[in-house]
């Protein structure tokens, strides 16, 4: 279900690395746009790209960064997804045949890990300057949504601007 795909809950870790250009004067960047392009060929939801899009924007702007029609960098998303399925037996006994010895029971326990990258770009000369990625299981409910992609946005840009 790729509508949820970047939510994590909020109980969950979420494993978190970025890379970026150690070139870059990041105290030159204060101002912020998304990058539409990029952000329109997310594969999620529009619902999800407004709540990603929205704690970003709050992120950035507590750290006194603005949005501006004529930005310093542009601020890009992707997704990525994938399905663990996991299999426990809770059978008790395991040996012997026929209808009386053992029969086996089984669990199944199904979650989706998903992958948010957040890229920073150089709006002049279009250069990707740093790139944040954090993946983690994806919580089903949509009430607990917010919260989720508020921290897991939160997790990844702890470490923008490089220290």
């Amino acid at each position: 279900m790729l509508g949820v795909a970047l939510v994590l809950s909020s109980c969950a870790s979420v494993y978190v690395a970025t890379d970026y250009d150690r070139q870059a004067d990041f105290s030159a960047y204060k101002s912020f746009a998304f990058f539409k392009e990029g952000v329109d060929k997310a594969p999620i939801s529009d619902l999800d790209k407004k709540r990603i899009l929205r704690a970003i924007e709050k992120n950035l702007t507590s750290k006194g960064m603005v949005v501006s029609d004529n930005p310093d960098f542009l601020v890009n998303i992707f997704t990525r997804e994938r399905e663990n399925v996991d299999i426990y037996d809770n059978s008790p006994y395991h040996w012997g045949w026929g209808p009386f010895w053992g029969g086996a029971t089984y669990n199944v326990s199904r979650n989706t890990e998903g992958t948010l990258y957040i890229e920073i770009i150089d709006a002049r000369k279009h250069d990707l300057v740093w790139q944040g990625k954090g993946s983690g299981a994806i919580p089903y409910k949509s009430e607990q949504k917010e919260e989720a992609i508020s921290n897991f946005v939160n997790k990844i840009l702890e470490q923008y601007p490089p220290k």
